[in-house]
This record gives structure tokens, sequence and C-alpha cells, in this order.
């Protein structure tokens, strides 16, 4: 039996990966393009820009990466919290309450003007450390919904291991890893079209997007409570 088939939890399941990578590339689209170049889940990129704006001496403008950053891993501490809170509930899975979370965040960015960019990219920031922390595997694949850089290292590595050893699970393993990069790449297309056309209200199509992976989750009540580390 192989590790995409050992793992039946439907939060796990590649249609539900596949919907959470096209919304982390929708909010990372959203909060660059429409609120002033801060990226949502690519803290690499925010801890850059704050030590570059901190090394030309824009103190108070550094802090429009830094607290972004902030924001992402208070929203990793809160769904760990939420896992040890609600990890035991019968009627609801945790990660169920971490993606209501996620939509309620993100609905409320969408009411931020202009002027609070910084509170609404902190805020989607959050959103992206809730959901990175919750969802980390697919089909038994140690996978990220809100990052590349990771599913690109393991794509290719996978890629390598057919190379050398012809295993077919590895070849899958693969497209795996490269088609949730796809899908994240596709989502901030998406994003990026929704800014040009509903501007700073675009977040709400991405609230819709993870309704879908929620009444999907809700669908399935025999959801299991043992947990993937």
């Amino acid at each position: 039996m192989t590790s995409m088939q050992k793992n039946s939890q439907m939060s796990s399941s590649l249609a539900v990966g596949i919907l959470l990578a096209l919304a982390g590339g929708f909010m990372d689209a959203y909060s660059y393009m429409a609120r002033g170049h801060v990226f949502a889940n690519a803290q690499t990129g925010n801890i850059l820009l704050f030590a570059v704006a901190i090394s030309e001496g824009r103190p108070a403008d550094s802090l429009r990466y830094l607290l972004p950053v902030v924001s992402f891993a208070l929203g990793i501490a809160l769904a760990a919290a939420m896992r040890t809170r609600f990890g035991h509930m019968s009627r609801l899975h945790w990660r169920q309450l971490t993606l209501l979370a996620e939509i309620l965040i993100l609905f409320g960015v969408s009411f931020f003007p202009a002027g609070q960019h910084l509170l609404a990219n902190s805020l989607t920031s959050l959103a992206c450390g809730i959901q990175v922390q919750a969802f980390r595997k697919i089909e038994g694949n140690g996978i990220a919904t809100t990052m590349c850089i990771g599913n690109l290292r393991a794509g290719v590595q996978a890629l390598h291991e057919y190379h050398i050893g012809h295993d077919r699970e590895e070849l899958r393993r693969g497209a795996l890893y490269f088609g949730v990069i796809f899908f994240f790449a596709l989502g901030a297309v998406a994003g990026n079209l929704a800014v040009g056309r509903w501007g700073l209200f675009a977040i709400r199509w991405d609230c819709l997007l993870l309704a879908l992976p929620l009444l999907m989750m809700l669908s399935k009540p025999d959801e299991s409570k043992e947990e993937t580390k």
C-alpha cells in the first residue's frame, strides 16, 4: 500500500490540497498586488525587504514587512493552540475550525481601506500561518499549500529518486509536488485578475475558495482524529 493510499483523511486529500494551494496563491497575489507589495505567505521575501529597509535607514517603513512575519508566526501558534484545545472534539475536527477562522479573518480583511494596508496584510499573514500549520500533508506527503520552495525541493528530490531507482511511486510523488506548485501559481493568476477587477474586495473570492474544502470536510463525518506529524 502506498503512502498516498494510507491516509484517508479528507483534510489531507488531493482535492482539498488543490483548493488550499489555489487559495494560498490567491492570498499572496492579493497582498502583493493590492496591499502595497507585501507578501502574505513568502516570509523570506518579507524578512529580506525588512532587512533592506533597515539598512537604508527606513525603520518606520520596515514595520510593514516585519509585522506580517510576526503575524504569520502567531497564526502558526494559534493553529497549534486550536489543535491542543479542540483536538478531541467529536462533532468537529479541529482543522475545520481553523478553516472557518481563516475564512472569517480574510473576509474581515476585505473591509479595510487602502490606508490600513499594514493591518490588512498582518491579518492575511495570520490566516496564512494558520493554514500552513493546520494543513501539512497531502495523501501522506509533507506538502505546503501556502509556499513553494519546500515543494520544489521535495519534487526535484522525488524525480531524482525515480531516475535512480525507477520507482513509479517516486514519479507519482514528484508529480504531486509539482502539481501543487502549479495550482499555487494558478491561484496567484486568479488573485491578480481578481484584484484588477474588484480591488480590495477581491479577497472575498478567496473566502469562497476556502469554503469549498471546509464543506468537503464537513461532508465526511468519519474524519479521522489521528494526527499526522
